[in-house]
């Protein structure tokens, strides 16, 4: 695939545009004061509902879901849009349960809530495992696959491309923070969905031989059938992904809610709300967008599987459609694409410096003895955190990621060995006043040690029959340890008490038509 010039015009000026946007909204004004960490960190407290709803698709959003997602879908078929579809319905509980308690207790970092409710040792421990994760796992997992994107469609060699879009990802965020990558979210949002869709629109014109997308989306449910089942059965060659049922009533639950309600790079624009009302309206907002995804990433997949049947990889699938695109619009998609990545990989990196400055280098006294200046030397320290992770993932995304065949469902099972005993530690945490460190800490524990367990001497059970049944197991024993050991006095500062969770009409009517909508859909392809 060859880039006209018109295509290069037209990526450059997304380039230019998008760094301008960013240094424009991370300018200081004449006579404010110098940036401390709350502005740097969590944008000031300020952010409004369209800015919160924009981010938290554009973090979620890069290329391992456009590329892995769409890979999958050539692979798997519509079932893989259930990480969709039930992270709409799981955004709902985040916002109603989850927040407010967040946002009452002014909470801004994950292992920080940790600390306030169990006791320092577990936040140090979360703190490194996140940072790990993130760096070695998910930041790696974006630049790698987007460097394939990037590498299929501009002809250019793949380390240079996962240099340039690890360095524009950091240059563009560094001055600004969470502010800069927040407030041109909404741009990078719109370019993604609208790139998407125009990559559907064409893949299904080109199925429908001229007769139109209704025409050929029907052409290609004729001919591949088995790709548009919701729920797969057992004996369904992909049935260890997407176990049946289990994505709506089983181990599903355990990965969505540890992502969208846990999970610092997700929740960290929600927790720089200007009030919990925004937030809530943010988060509706975003549940909506993640119902469109499926037409803008997983449909490109499955058509990949009659226009290009024989792939050597089944990533490969959504650059090789976007060789139906015609010169300026291939420049568009192209620049979509981009924007997924880079906003994807500044939302990872901009984590990895908040969580490594305030929850490990400032509370082992980084930074105490500088008194006014103390702020200031954060926020540097948070710089330099950005970039050293982002110079580590670039190191080590080939050797970690490289020979994975579909890295979206590699980053699924890999982090299902840590999501159960994470999503039992904080729903424990936040609903269960019983619960302490020790409970918190064995659930961990049995998290990775059954995981690996089962993976072990039970290779046949699919990995989400496996969270789910990790979670049931390290509840129990969280639960157990908890009524037969002492918490430690005054560890618990968390205020669930006063918290309401009282919703506004805004969030209640969107809530009700994300579920009818869900409803319908799984009713339709069920």
């Amino acid at each position: 695939m060859q880039l006209a010039t018109i295509d290069i015009l037209v990526v450059a000026v997304y380039f230019v545009l998008i760094f301008g946007l960013a240094q424009y909204v991370s300018r200081e004004k004449a006579g404010a004061a110098p940036r401390n960490t709350t502005d740097y960190f969590l944008a000031s407290k300020n952010l409004p509902w369209w800015a919160i709803g924009a981010s938290l698709i554009a973090a979620n959003i890069s290329a391992e879901q456009i590329v892995g997602m769409s890979g999958s879908g050539y692979a798997i078929g519509l079932a893989i849009a259930s990480y969709e579809w039930m992270a709409a319905l799981t955004l709902l509980i985040v916002g109603k349960y989850f927040l407010p308690i967040f946002l009452k207790n002014e909470i801004y970092t994950m292992p920080q809530f940790l600390e306030r409710r169990y006791g320092p040792s577990i936040r140090t421990l979360m703190a490194l495992f996140w940072l790990a994760l993130y760096v070695f796992v998910n930041l790696t997992s974006i630049i790698w696959l987007g460097s394939i994107a990037v590498t299929k469609v501009a002809g250019i060699n793949q380390d240079l491309a996962l240099v340039i879009l690890g360095a524009f990802a950091l240059l563009y965020q560094l001055r600004g923070g969470l502010k800069a990558v927040a407030l041109t979210d909404i741009v990078q949002v719109t370019l993604l969905v609208l790139g998407g869709l125009v990559i559907a629109a064409l893949t299904l014109g080109e199925l429908g031989r001229g007769a139109g997308m209704l025409a050929g989306f029907s052409q290609l449910t004729a001919e591949i059938p088995d790709h548009f089942h919701m729920i797969l059965k057992r004996g369904d060659p992909h049935y260890m992904d997407l176990p049946g049922l289990s994505v709506l009533i089983g181990g599903m639950w355990i990965a969505n809610l540890s992502y969208w309600g846990f999970n610092q790079y997700i929740i960290q624009r929600a927790l720089a709300a200007k009030s919990i009302g925004e937030a809530q309206k943010g988060i509706i907002f975003a549940a909506f967008l993640k119902l469109l995804m499926p037409l803008v990433i997983v449909l490109p997949g499955i058509a990949a599987v009659v226009l290009a049947p024989d792939l050597a990889k089944p990533d490969e699938a959504y650059p090789t459609m976007m060789r139906l695109l015609p010169s300026g619009l291939l420049g568009l998609v192209f620049a979509a694409l981009i924007a997924a990545i880079v906003a994807s990989t500044a939302s990872k990196i901009n984590s990895i410096a908040t969580i490594f400055t305030l929850d490990l280098y400032a509370k082992h006294g980084g930074g105490r003895d500088r008194g006014e200046g103390n702020e200031r030397h954060l926020v540097f320290v948070g710089r330099a955190a950005a970039v050293v992770a982002i110079i580590l993932a670039i190191l080590t995304a080939r050797p970690l990621v490289g020979s994975s065949e579909q890295a979206f469902q590699f980053i699924q099972e890999f982090t299902g060995f840590f999501t159960p005993g994470i999503t039992v530690i904080f729903l424990l945490g936040l609903f269960w006043k019983r619960a302490n460190e020790a409970g918190a800490l064995a659930a961990g524990a049995a998290s990775v040690i059954l995981s690996w367990a089962f993976k072990a001497f039970l290779p046949a059970l699919p990995f989400m029959d496996r969270m789910g049944l990790v979670f049931l197991i390290a509840l129990a024993l969280a639960v157990t340890v908890s009524l037969v050991t002492r918490s430690r006095a005054d560890t618990d500062t968390i205020d669930t008490a006063n918290v309401s969770y009282r919703t506004g009409t805004s969030f209640n009517v969107g809530a009700i038509a994300v579920v009818l909508i869900l409803i319908a859909l799984y009713a339709t392809w069920w």
